[in-house]
């Protein structure tokens, strides 16, 4: 039911684009720069465009002062020009402009963290998607492109480091302690990729010859003090620049590349052009405050922005709906980069494991909840919004299904093809598609549907085995439930990726039409609501291996017995698939341990599931990262998917009783995991050590929850001993969420205590110590208003926010919904303030009620009362506007 008296704010829809009534050939800048307040002059040059039917300026500006408007020369007065909001228009103007604008900002007042921001007495910008209109006047739009010159100027003892995109082509200094930088950036781009950092930083550099013999200038910026923590962020540039000349044959095109790291920051990282903006959570690693997983994220972001030089710069977005355009393709750009740098089969499996988890715990909720969106959205309230994993995770599958429809050599040309059709432009995810199509000789038309329907496909599957025929028939079937403002779903082209066991395990060679001989996989393209495909020659009913390596984004029903699982579990030669299985039939006891919980039934784990788990952890011929990823149960939040009615409480219980079992059926295996997989001398991030560490560690977790006093020592030692933060924060989360005495509990706090004293000087660090709290079972909403008055806890710093109250009400949702409402209010309060503060930090959190009518009548109450307050709210912004109305509107 819609809130009457809740607005929905203004939508901007894709069919009303209409192209730039002027182009933009080029801009120069000068910025004195300030923390209370920046001047920012702004000379641009313009030109009609002929095709538009725009024949205004159209200019837009967001919390500035003007100070002067000139046009050819001419200051312009207020009734030469209108502002309404945000937009400013200036009519009649000539067919060439040179429009000069001086405008005056107050960064340190900025806290959305959006424009030209004070972070830690530094200056730093954030223009994606639309912060550039809040430093001037601009067409801030990403269909127009032009040629930057940028002079810095500041107080050099304030000041003494100033960059900006491209190439410094001078320096030097004013007098009265004042200095300059002179900055070019060669290429053509869009506002949002514009730049500048000003601040006392250092760096580490380096040199690095590219494979046309040019020689770059690498830089990665950070706060002094941090320069020890800045090695794994520049040997992951360098692996990035490399891997992208030999996979796509695309060079760094600038003569320098630079990195700068800052604490406040909105998102993860900014690919602006030559000058990447990281959040430090990507980019500060040693092994003392890194665990493997911040070292992976570090090597995946840096691949990511550095990857966007060519997939989102060279290249760009005609409008916002288009940014998966850019996000989607280089989010699998970075999926690639980090499998290939893994370089084995089974490692390149855990990744694919990996990426396939984030998105069906959070992009199928999305899909089924009120924001689900295409993937190229319809319209929108606020573009904040739609960075979504929709965008970048459903994107970049969508791209996979390229590569696994075209095969290596057919992607690489479609790309080859897309980069000589549209360098330097601005354009469509349709462009995409049609240079995929015509390098690869394919019809793709039908394959537009993946963009512009939402929802996660369904593909249902069953199969008949002709013993005397020796034929074995196959029928795939395909719907979508409906979504927001689309009812009906046409049928998607779905690649369906197929195998067949044999009863020793081994696979079939396949014999159907498309399969070459020899072959023991083979893509089937389902394109109708329903297909037949018949495999001949099939000496013996096989054990079908579906959606292999997951080649399509969908939900696959196939009535397989427990039998077949355990079949595919112990034997798949698609690692993938051989984990889902094991999946499915964790998945299958969850959800009848949860009915039992609900029933007041006796609750018990079958001796198969638990040989099966056994056998995995057992056989060391398989990696031990995919043993630890087999032997991790699904999420409660995955298991939340396969209910109508959504009951966390009898969820967490089901859950929680299953880990025990395991750890009580397992126990010596455990222990013997997690001795074989020790790691001892110099930590190494590799993949190996990595690896081992993993199943070690979760190892230990099991073994947590057996509360012995040895188990208890296990851990404390390893907490004690620990010489890489992977161990040490593996082991006190360990101590945290044993199920001991009181002795334990307070032995438990002591370490608690110890590990903040020990690293309370590390702002990372202290995330994780705010975030293992957040998410431990025994933490409500009362212990997280108390840790909310920590002296080192603050809603400003969208790192610190997310540490704690995101991680509480979206990672531990059996606390979160606490039957009396009380996690509900606290989100209530929560987005409230932030909205206040930072509007796109506020609508993240805001995120987290999106599927309250999927809850119990009892809690949806309560939960909808909290939404009502958040809507009730004066001065809302768009983007918590957005997210509260949609959510309220739900069916």
């Amino acid at each position: 039911m819609r809130n009457d008296n809740l607005s929905a704010p203004q939508a901007i829809y894709r069919k009303d684009y209409v192209a730039p009534g002027f182009w933009v050939d080029t801009v120069e800048m000068g910025l004195d720069l300030g923390l209370e307040q920046t001047h920012v002059a702004t000379r641009m040059t313009l030109r009609r465009n002929p095709e538009s039917t725009e024949k205004d300026i159209v200019l837009f500006g967001d919390g500035l002062k003007i100070l002067q408007l000139r046009l050819n020369g001419a200051n312009l007065k207020k009734s030469q020009y209108s502002i309404q909001g945000e937009t400013m228009r200036i009519p009649d103007a000539p067919d060439d402009v040179v429009l000069e604008i001086e405008t005056l900002i107050q960064p340190v007042k900025n806290t959305a963290l959006s424009g030209l921001y004070a972070s830690a007495g530094n200056l730093i910008t954030q223009c994606e998607a639309e912060g550039f209109r809040r430093i001037t006047w601009f067409p801030d739009r990403p269909d127009v492109m032009a040629k930057y010159t940028v002079l810095l100027r500041a107080d050099k003892k304030a000041f003494p480091v100033l960059l900006s995109n491209g190439n410094l082509i001078e320096e030097g200094d004013l007098g009265d302690g004042r200095h300059y930088a002179k900055w070019e950036d060669p290429f053509f781009k869009p506002s949002y990729l514009f730049a500048i950092v000003a601040g006392k930083l250092v760096c580490q550099e380096e040199t690095f010859r590219l494979q046309d013999g040019r020689d770059a200038l690498l830089q990665v910026w950070v706060e002094p003090g941090n320069l020890d923590k800045t090695d794994h962020a520049m040997q992951s540039l360098k692996k990035s620049i490399r891997w992208d000349e030999e996979r796509f044959g695309l060079e760094l095109d600038l003569d320098r590349f630079m990195i700068v790291a800052t604490g406040d920051f909105n998102m993860g990282a900014m690919e602006n052009k030559g000058l990447n903006i990281f959040n430090t959570k990507y980019v500060l690693a040693n092994p003392s405050i890194a665990t493997d997983t911040d070292y992976a994220g570090i090597e995946s972001v840096v691949g990511h922005e550095y990857f966007h030089n060519w997939t989102g710069n060279r290249v760009t977005c005609r409008d916002w709906f288009q940014l998966s355009l850019k996000e989607g393709l280089t989010v699998f750009r970075d999926q690639e980069f980090s499998a290939d740098l893994v370089g084995t089969a089974t490692g390149r499996a855990v990744k694919r494991i990996e990426d396939v988890r984030v998105l069906r715990q959070v992009q199928f909720s999305e899909d089924a909840g009120p924001m689900a969106h295409p993937v190229r959205p319809d319209s929108f309230v606020e573009i904040n919004n739609f960075y979504t994993v929709t965008i970048y995770e459903k994107g970049s599958e969508v791209v996979r299904m390229y590569y696994t429809l075209l095969g290596h050599d057919g992607f690489r040309k479609g790309m080859d093809l897309y980069f000589a059709r549209h360098d330097g432009q601005a354009v469509e995810c349709d462009d995409f598609r049609a240079a995929m199509a015509d390098a690869g000789g394919r019809d793709l038309t039908q394959f537009e549907r993946w963009y512009s329907q939402a929802g996660t496909p369904r593909v249902h599957a069953s199969a008949v085995y002709n013993a005397e025929e020796k034929t074995y028939v196959l029928t795939l079937a395909q719907s979508c439930p409906a979504t927001p403002g689309q009812a009906e779903k046409l049928p998607f082209h779905i690649p369906v990726t197929v195998g067949l066991l044999g009863a020793d395990g081994r696979d079939l060679p396949l014999h159907t039409d498309g399969a070459q001989a020899g072959q023991t996989s083979v893509v089937l393209e389902l394109t109708e609501a329903s297909q037949t495909f018949i495999f001949r020659d099939v000496a013996e009913e096989p054990v079908p291996s579906l959606l292999r390596n997951f080649s399509a984004p969908v939900v696959l029903h196939f009535d397989y017995s427990d039998a077949q699982l355990a079949h595919l579990l112990a034997h798949d030669s698609d690692p993938f698939n051989r984990w889902e299985a094991g999946q499915r039939l964790a998945t299958r006891r969850l959800v009848k341990l949860t009915q039992a919980v609900q029933a007041g039934e006796a609750l018990a784990l079958d001796e198969m599931f638990l040989e099966a788990l056994r056998n995995t952890l057992n056989d060391t011929t398989l990696d031990p990262a995919f043993r630890e990823l087999v032997l991790t149960l699904p999420s409660e939040l995955v298991i939340a998917e396969e209910f109508d009615e959504v009951d966390p409480q009898a969820i967490h219980t089901a859950r929680q009783f299953a880990r025990a079992a395991i750890s009580d059926a397992l126990r010596g295996d455990l222990l013997t995991a997690y001795e074989d997989n020790l790691t001892p001398g110099k930590y190494s991030p590799d993949a190996e050590s990595s690896a081992k560490r993993s199943l070690k560690n979760l190892a230990l977790s099991y073994l947590a929850d057996w509360p012995q006093q040895s188990t208890f020592d296990l851990a404390l030692t390893q907490f004690n001993e620990a010489e890489n933060m992977t161990d040490r924060l593996a082991a006190l989360h360990a101590l945290v969420n044993f199920k001991g005495d009181a002795k334990q509990k307070k032995a438990a706090d002591k370490a608690l205590a110890q590990f903040y004293k020990l690293f309370s000087k590390e702002a990372l660090v202290v995330d994780k110590w705010f975030m293992l709290q957040a998410v431990a079972e025994t933490t409500d909403v009362a212990k997280v208003r108390e840790l909310m008055q920590h002296p080192a806890f603050t809603l400003n710093n969208p790192n610190r926010a997310r540490s704690l109250t995101f991680s509480f009400c979206n990672a531990n949702p059996s606390q979160f919904h606490a039957p009396d409402g009380s996690g509900y209010a606290l989100w209530a309060e929560l987005v409230i303030a932030l909205n206040k503060i930072n509007p796109q930090v506020a609508a993240r959190l805001a995120r987290s009620m999106d599927r309250w009518k999927k809850y119990s009548p009892a809690l949806q109450q309560k939960m909808k009362a909290a939404l009502e307050k958040v809507a009730g709210t004066k001065k809302l912004s768009k983007d918590v506007a957005e997210v509260v109305t949609k959510a309220l509107a739900a069916e």
